[in-house]
Order: structure tokens, then C-alpha cells, then sequence
């Protein structure tokens, strides 16, 4: 055995200078890394990986100052760099199996400290960890979860590791050089993508954890990753078609109302939700009886008309909640490491103003389940089976995560994990509740939510050309984070007026990009200058009309055209969501996705593919009835609305007027795009 190197049949140890060192395989080409400082390696932290069948054949090498460990395509050579008047350190680098190209290796950023794994104690068992990593002038890297920089190519980028409203943070990524890498933990941080070195940091952990993974192409890379965190379920045909929500319908009749007129239409809906103040008080979780007093025949209406319900729940407590002294008894809060925490100063409806609210310890699986019960009496058990985690960042302003204590930790080594855990609770509870087709809604995700049917939207954005044409970058880099269920509030959150030319422009430009989103939802807080309603109620109870029909005759036309595009497309996107499902593939795809080996696909940020069949170019500047077209190399392309016919490997002008959105079928598919 080497006094540095030895192996115990599952995993390569490295032992030096107190530091604990494993290197082990861990899915199909795939290998993870552990180290600590700490006596021992807890392989019980949370964390996003599911236990690995290690498929594939591994061998490894130990010699006196250097070893490897091969598993399928991926080896990792572990060598020992001695520095004068100090023990050294042992860096990583990461090749391929076969030839040896080199695709990541860690780096020191000077010869004598810090190491490229680098430890600085936080107190008890935590430290700051910080893994540094050679840069690549060659390198693009995308993934990372959804971030509203607008940059597709996350080169260069400094990311910060937090939830937040609108940032999600997956800290999952894909490199153009050939592998995936994860850095396999909830603790705070950031990830600087520099020019001249790669450096992943945590504020407060246990352990360093990473996985790597190698792929020939980014399908494989997204297959191994989906592989070990999980993949969705299938999306149920129910949730395919059309979602109708507005901040926010405040009754039952309201909602009904709402309902009928779509089907006295003849226009289709899939779901109709009910928004944030429908409760009693927050933390209760339960319909206000005053404004909701009929659940059982609401939903049966409702289900008559082919339409279910959704209903948004949050994880907040109001300290008047006839749930809080028994919650905090229980220790089912949120509490804090000193002093006082109240989680965020926000708006209930009863008493009617402001109020300390208080988070729930989504950690805590007998928390978890207490909600549940709460949520199974009053909603599940009358008929509403799908439900809106809202606020599940958690969202507290100021978050300060250092002073959170959680069931499972410390908040700066945890909370990352909050809206994971959260899902698991819905997930599992409903599942044992006897529901088949679990699909939630969420406005956070971490490593894994996709396997909880988590659908995720990209939160409260404003109604902005700008902010239209950031969504795009952010939705594809969800999708190569292994979330297929992704979309956004068409026409964004902030404050669309619905009098407003421009604003009506923006909206028919968000609608039609929506129809190829995963999700197709409708939402968002409107105001209506034309009433002088140019602000939402002081408590947020209610905004203007966001009916497809409140938008004057024009608008209407168009919107109800692509209504019925997206129920004829309807075959389709069940096949896409199926091969997720099975294989992990997104159904909002990068260019490259499907054509890795044409260049010009990779530079490509306000384009995607819908499947492998269809090229959706968005129109994302008002005033627009062009665009340029980037159409990939190795097919050949229809214009789905003249039936021109394009070779690849070219950029084109599209001809975009403002009931058209540009479209491409790829080699022949025949898809019902404009209808008989």
C-alpha cells in the first residue's frame, strides 16, 4: 500500500496532510469526488445524487506518488506535487479514457498556497471549500440553472450560488470540451469562469463533493447526469395543453366565470389556477370559506368542463396562524444561528396588512409532512391535485444564510436545498395519498427537482422586451441542467398594461414563443391605464383582466390562433416529454443538442429547437416583422409558413409580421403547424 494511495474495492483514498481524499465511480463514465478535513467523510450529506449503479467496467492504478482510476470513458490521474518546507497537495486531472485528452484539471493558483483544494474553517465541522480548475481559451460552458444575465455561454460569467426570485441556482453545468460537471452541494456560493481559471466556492460545508461526467456529445452528457439525479416522470396529458392564471381571481365565482366563458368560446384550457390571498392566513393552508365557499363543486364543475384546478401554496407562517405556536413548539420553523429572525416582512390578508412571516423547515421531514396534512384536508381531499409552490427560494429579504438554522444545518451549508426538499415532501405525500400524476409547480429547483414532477417558471420578471429576450438563454440553460418541465409568465409578471399598444405587442411576441415552451402558461400582475388602475391593490389582492380576450379584437385573433396550434401540437409534445422522461433529453433544446458538430450552432442564443423537429426563432424586438435565422448544418429546413425549402449551415431573414412567429421543420417532419 503507498503511504499516500490505497484503494477498498469501491473507491481510489488518498490521505495528506490532513486531508481525506475519495475518488470513486459513480454512473456511466462518471466519477465523484469527496475530500475533507473533517475526521471523516460523511456519506450521508445531503446532497443531489442518487445512489449509482457504477455501470461499466473500473480499474485502477497505485503507485508511490501518483495513481489513476479508470471507469468507462472517464480516468482521473491523482498525482502528488511536493512544495518546499510543506507536505504539498495531490491535484486531479480528468481525461479520456481513451487517447488522453485532457478535458478538466485542477490547478493551483500559485506554487506554495492555496492548494487547488483549499479549506478555511467556518467553525465545528464547516469550512469555506474552494476548487480551482485550469480555463480553456476552447471552453463554452452552459447549465448552471436559470440566471437573468441573458448570456447563454456562461464563460466568463461570475455565478452566484443562492436562490433567489428569478435566479435558480443548479449548480450542474456542460462543457464544449466533453464532460459535465457538478458541484455536488447546497451550501452558498459562486462559481467565477474566468479567462484565466475556473473556481467553485462554498461558503460553509462539510466536505468538498463534485461529480464529473465525459460524453461524446451534450444528449450523452445530459443522459448520465439525468441518469444519476433523476429524470422526470411522465408530464401528464392533462398539463399539455393550456394553463389560464392571473394575479389573481378572488372567488369562486370569479374563477368560474372565467372558466365557462373559455368553453362558451370553444377555446381550450387545461388549468386554471388560483393565486397567492385565497387562504385564511398564511400558514393555515386552507380556501377562505368567505370567497371560497363551495371547493367539492367547483372542482366538479370544473372537471365537467375538462379543466383542473391548481391552487398556489407557500411555505410561509403567519405569527397569527392558528398553526404557528404548534409549529414553533415543534420546532417546524425556521429558526436562526442568534438573534431574531421573521424569514421576510410581507402582506397577509387576515388581520389585512403587514406581518412577520416565518418560513417552514422544509428539511425537517416531520415538518414536511405536517404541511402535507394540512394541504391533504383542505385542498387535496376536495379535489385539487395539483398545486404552485410559490416563494420556495426561500425568499427572505435580507438572506442572510450564515445565520439560518435549518433541521439539517447550518443555512449557508444547506439552504440551496430548500425547494428540493420541499418537492420531495409534495412528492412523496402525494404519491401516498394515491395520486398516479404528480405535478407541481415551483418558482426554485436544485439538483434533482426534476425527479419530484417539478415543473419550474422563471418567477417575477418584468413585462419588457429586454426581459422577454432573457428568458430564452435562461430556458435553455434549465433544460441542460436537466430540467424538462420549464416556462415563463407569458407576457412577464411586472406591470403589463393592458390598454397599452406596446405592451399588447409584447404580449402576442410572448405568446407565441410560449406555445413551444414545455409549460404553456399564461400569468402575470396587470394594470389598466385605460380604468386608472395603474397599481395592484396596497395588499396585492387582485390586478386587471388577463383573459386572451382583454386584449382588444387584434390581439384576440391571433392568440386563439395559437391556442389551436398548440392543441394540434399537443401528439408531439407528449412524444418529447415522453423521451425525457426515459432518456432526460429537454424539450426546449440548444441548436446543439441535436447538431453538436456544426460550429455555428453553439453561438446561437435567441433560437432553440422544440424537439428534434422544429426551429422556433422568437421575435424579441417590439416594432420587428424580420429577423435573422440561424439554420444548423446537416439538415434541411422549411419555412413552416411559405414552405420555402433552406439548406443548413446558414443564416437567413426570416419574415416575422406580427401574427407570425419563424418556424422551421426539419428534413421533411410534418408537423400541423398552420392546421388543414
Amino acid at each position: 500500500m503507498s503511504a499516500l494511495f490505497h484503494g477498498d474495492g469501491r473507491r481510489l483514498i488518498a490521505r495528506l496532510g490532513g486531508e481525506t481524499l475519495w475518488v470513486e465511480p459513480w454512473g456511466r463514465d462518471s466519477l465523484r469526488v469527496r475530500a475533507t478535513r473533517n475526521a471523516r467523510i460523511d456519506e450521508d450529506a445531503v446532497h443531489g445524487l442518487l445512489a449509482s449503479s457504477t455501470e461499466g467496467a473500473s480499474s485502477a492504478s497505485i503507485e508511490a506518488t501518483q495513481a489513476s482510476i479508470t471507469h468507462g470513458g472517464l480516468r482521473a490521474e491523482l498525482s502528488h506535487h511536493p512544495m518546499r518546507m510543506a507536505v504539498g497537495e495531490i491535484q486531479i486531472r480528468f481525461a479520456e479514457a481513451q487517447g488522453g485528452r485532457e478535458l478538466l484539471a485542477e490547478e493551483s493558483p500559485h506554487f506554495r498556497w492555496p492548494n487547488a483544494r483549499y479549506f478555511e474553517s467556518r467553525g465545528g465541522d464547516l469550512w469555506q471549500i474552494e476548487a480551482r480548475f485550469r480555463a480553456y481559451d476552447d471552453e463554452r460552458i452552459y447549465g448552471l440553472g436559470q440566471h437573468q444575465h441573458g448570456r447563454f455561454n456562461q464563460k466568463g460569467c461570475v455565478v452566484r450560488l443562492l436562490q433567489q426570485n428569478t435566479e435558480v441556482t443548479i449548480p450542474f453545468c456542460y462543457s464544449t470540451r466533453g464532460y459535465g460537471f457538478l458541484w455536488n452541494t447546497p451550501a452558498t456560493g459562486r462559481v467565477e469562469l474566468a479567462a484565466n481559471g475556473t473556481t467553485w466556492v462554498a461558503d460553509a460545508s462539510p466536505q468538498l463533493d463534485y461529480w464529473v461526467t465525459a460524453g461524446a456529445t451534450p444528449r450523452e452528457v445530459v443522459e448520465h447526469y439525468t441518469a444519476v439525479t433523476g429524470r422526470a416522470p411522465l408530464l401528464p396529458a392533462w398539463a399539455a395543453g393550456f394553463w389560464q392564471c392571473r394575479l389573481r381571481y378572488d372567488s369562486q365565482e370569479t374563477l368560474l366565470r372565467v372558466a365557462r366563458e373559455h368553453k362558451r368560446r370553444g377555446l381550450p384550457m387545461d388549468i386554471i389556477v388560483i393565486d397567492f390571498y385565497h387562504w385564511t392566513a398564511m400558514g393555515e393552508w386552507r380556501l377562505d370559506p368567505a370567497a371560497w365557499p363551495d371547493p367539492e363543486g367547483m372542482v366538479r364543475e370544473l372537471t365537467s368542463l375538462g379543466i383542473r384546478v391548481m391552487v398556489s401554496v407557500w411555505p410561509t407562517v403567519n405569527a397569527n396562524a392558528d398553526t404557528f405556536d404548534e409549529m414553533s413548539r415543534r420546532g417546524y420553523l425556521v429558526e436562526s444561528e442568534r438573534g431574531l429572525i421573521t424569514g421576510m416582512l410581507g402582506v397577509d390578508s387576515r388581520p389585512r396588512g403587514r406581518h412577520h412571516l416565518y418560513y417552514y423547515d422544509a428539511t425537517n421531514p416531520e415538518a414536511r409532512d405536517y404541511l402535507w396534512a394540512r394541504v391533504q384536508k383542505n385542498y387535496f381531499d376536495k379535489g385539487i391535485r395539483a398545486f404552485w409552490l410559490d416563494a420556495d427560494e426561500p425568499q427572505m429579504y435580507p438572506m442572510h444564510a450564515a445565520n439560518l438554522r435549518y433541521h439539517l444545518g447550518n443555512g449557508a451549508a444547506v439552504t440551496n436545498a430548500y425547494p428540493l426538499l420541499h418537492q420531495q415532501g409534495f412528492f412523496e405525500n402525494m404519491q401516498r395519498a394515491g395520486e398516479p400524476e404528480v405535478l407541481l409547480l415551483s418558482r426554485s429547483a436544485w439538483v434533482g427537482s426534476q425527479r419530484y414532477g417539478t415543473a419550474v417558471w422563471s418567477g417575477d420578471i418584468p413585462s419588457t422586451f429586454d426581459s422577454f429576450r432573457r428568458q430564452i438563454p435562461a430556458g435553455l440553460n434549465m433544460a441542460m441542467s436537466g430540467i424538462p418541465w420549464w416556462t415563463t409568465d407569458i407576457g412577464g409578471f411586472f406591470w403589463g398594461d393592458i390598454s397599452s399598444e406596446a405592451f399588447r405587442e409584447l404580449l402576442v411576441r410572448w405568446f407565441q414563443y410560449g406555445v413551444f415552451c414545455p409549460i404553456f402558461r399564461l400569468h402575470g400582475a396587470r394594470v389598466d391605464s385605460s380604468k386608472g388602475v395603474l397599481a395592484l391593490h396596497e395588499d396585492w389582492r387582485t390586478g386587471a383582466d388577463n383573459e386572451v380576450w382583454s386584449y382588444g379584437d387584434t390581439v384576440y385573433q391571433i392568440l386563439t390562433t395559437y391556442l389551436a396550434m398548440r392543441e394540434r401540437l399537443r401528439p408531439y409534445v407528449m412524444r418529447l416529454m415522453r423521451e425525457a422522461h426515459e432518456t432526460g433529453a429537454p424539450p426546449m433544446r440548444p441548436l446543439f443538442f441535436e447538431f453538436p458538430r456544426d460550429p455555428g450552432a453553439y453561438g446561437v442564443e435567441d433560437q432553440f429547437l422544440f424537439g428534434p423537429d422544429l426551429l422556433v426563432a422568437p421575435v424579441v424586438e417590439p416594432g420587428a416583422d424580420r429577423r435573422a435565422v440561424y439554420l444548423p448544418a446537416g439538415a434541411r429546413w422549411t419555412d413552416a409558413w411559405s414552405g420555402r425549402l433552406w439548406e443548413g449551415g446558414q443564416s437567413i431573414v426570416a419574415d416575422a409580421p406580427l401574427e407570425r412567429i419563424p418556424v422551421f421543420l426539419r428534413d421533411g417532419a410534418t408537423l400541423p403547424i398552420r392546421g388543414a
